[in-house]
């Protein structure tokens, strides 16, 4: 990954870009504000490259980056909600029945992922951030919390709930039609000043006198 050539750097741009971008979306709830986090956090991965102490554990640590990359654009926005959902409204009333087949089985993959995201992006905060590392992204329970500053208790609670919450609201898709159908959106290309942005602090990092630290 720091070898220093442009294809590894359009590798992990390719990579992790749609990741933050989506991650961002659903945690700041505008496709521009998602945009401005993942290049912002694609920026401060490569500018601390050599803070990496484990290659194995970069998708944690791109995530903890884009947390408070994300943190600090909801901020900064003039579009960030005047009220943020608290757990009591979302609170789950009752446990799915153990062994019931899940509603999302019922649903094509194209059709359930931009349904899930919609139920994703009306969870409470709390709940949201740890769904989406642990259930979109797959980190592990240790990472997500670590990604939070959170114990893994607390994790696997609100991932409990969170995924209760989330199946009452696909019930109520399948059945009541109860959520409007909205595609997801995508990142849009990267801009010739973004990729050359980029693309500078990726060499700066990876320049010969940097490797030996950044590998």
């Amino acid at each position: 990954m720091i070898a220093g050539e442009t294809d590894a750097f359009e590798r992990f741009v390719d990579h992790f870009r749609s990741k933050v971008f989506h991650y961002s979306w659903l945690m700041c709830g505008r496709p521009e504000d998602a945009e401005e986090v993942a290049q912002e956090t694609l920026l401060k991965v490569f500018e601390n490259f050599d803070q990496l102490r484990d290659p194995a554990r970069v998708r944690a640590w791109v995530f903890r980056i884009a947390k408070n990359a994300c943190l600090m654009q909801r901020r900064k926005s003039v579009f960030a909600p005047a009220h943020e959902v608290s757990l009591a409204e979302l609170e789950p009333s009752a446990e799915l029945t153990a062994g019931e087949p899940q509603p999302e089985a019922t649903l094509l993959d194209s059709e359930l992922r931009a349904v899930l995201d919609r139920i994703v992006a009306e969870l409470p905060p709390a709940y949201r951030a740890v769904v989406l590392l642990r259930d979109l992204e797959e980190l592990s329970t240790e990472e997500t919390a670590q990604i939070l500053d959170l114990g893994t208790d607390v994790v696997k609670t609100r991932l409990h709930r969170g995924r209760v919450a989330m199946r009452q609201k696909l019930d109520c898709y399948l059945h009541n039609r109860c959520l409007e159908d909205q595609p997801s959106p995508n990142p849009a290309p990267l801009s010739d000043r973004e990729r050359a942005e980029l693309l500078s602090v990726w060499r700066s990092a990876v320049a010969p006198g940097n490797r030996e630290t950044a590998r």
